[in-house]
């Protein structure tokens, strides 16, 4: 697959797995619809691309404004007359002991990585049965794979991605659209400096693995779009972290116990 003149649209591509996505896909050659709250953000990344030939469209919009998404979508098929890959990529994270966190944030953490996602999918995923063809790419988590301590609801959103997708994509293969889901594990995207508290404030993580652990994102952004042009269903990305899959489930006990005992919850 050759990525030079895709229309590729990214939302939350104004910093981690996204940003780095956005510059991968700016210097190739393709045309790239940035997307996220931070407007000021998205101009920067596209100011700080290398590509002399930048063909971009700065988008912004929040994935709770789900109203919004059919006019944003007109404004990218107006621009390019098409969209041939969508890659979800925005989310909000949270640490909160469960019984703590209010439903508000629950509703907004849902509203984002979920409601928020699959609504703009299926408004993009309708033009791309148009012209019979096109990619979708969710960027879930391992979190999607395994619960977690402390990170029920990003992880519940997560698991609903998975299985949102898995199903979507056997409705689409008739129509020639191909869905990757991506797992990663520790990336250095900073969101564990944008955590949710029970206060609803936004704090950094303070076990920090994403920056002791955590694979670059640009490292990250090639094995996605590695696995993107070799038409991947899932993909993992990360490093030892990813382990923790299998062990889940083959060794579940043992795994389960072992998480225990790092956060001393035993």
């Amino acid at each position: 697959m050759n990525i030079e003149n895709k229309i590729v649209w990214i939302t939350g591509s104004s910093s981690g797995i996204g940003k780095a996505l956005a510059f991968e896909f700016i210097n190739a050659g393709a045309n790239v619809i940035l997307s996220a709250r931070r407007e000021e953000e998205l101009k920067k990344v596209a100011k700080n691309s290398k590509s002399r030939r930048k063909n971009i469209l700065i988008l912004p919009f929040d994935l709770e404004n789900i109203e919004d998404f059919p006019d944003k979508v007109e404004k990218v098929v107006q621009k390019f007359g098409r969209i041939d890959i969508l890659i979800n990529n925005a989310g909000i994270g949270h640490r909160t002991k469960t019984l703590d966190t209010p439903n508000e944030i629950e509703r907004k953490i849902m509203e984002v990585n979920f409601f928020g996602t699959i609504n703009l999918t299926k408004l993009v995923a309708k033009k791309m049965q148009l012209k019979k063809k096109g990619k979708i790419v969710v960027i879930s988590s391992i979190l999607g794979k395994l619960g977690f301590p402390f990170h029920s609801t990003y992880s519940a959103s997560k698991f609903a991605l998975q299985g949102y997708f898995e199903s979507l994509r056997m409705e689409l293969y008739k129509d020639n659209i191909h869905i990757l889901i991506v797992s990663p594990g520790f990336i250095n995207t900073g969101i564990g400096e944008r955590l949710i508290t029970e206060s609803g404030e936004v704090q950094g993580n303070p076990t920090g693995e994403e920056r002791q652990f955590g694979m670059a994102t640009d490292r990250c952004a090639k094995e996605v779009i590695r696995a993107i042009k070799k038409d991947v269903d899932h993909k993992f990305v990360g490093g030892p972290e990813i382990s923790w899959v299998f062990k889940r489930q083959f060794f579940p006990k043992r795994f389960f116990k072992n998480i225990r005992k790092a956060f001393k919850l035993e």
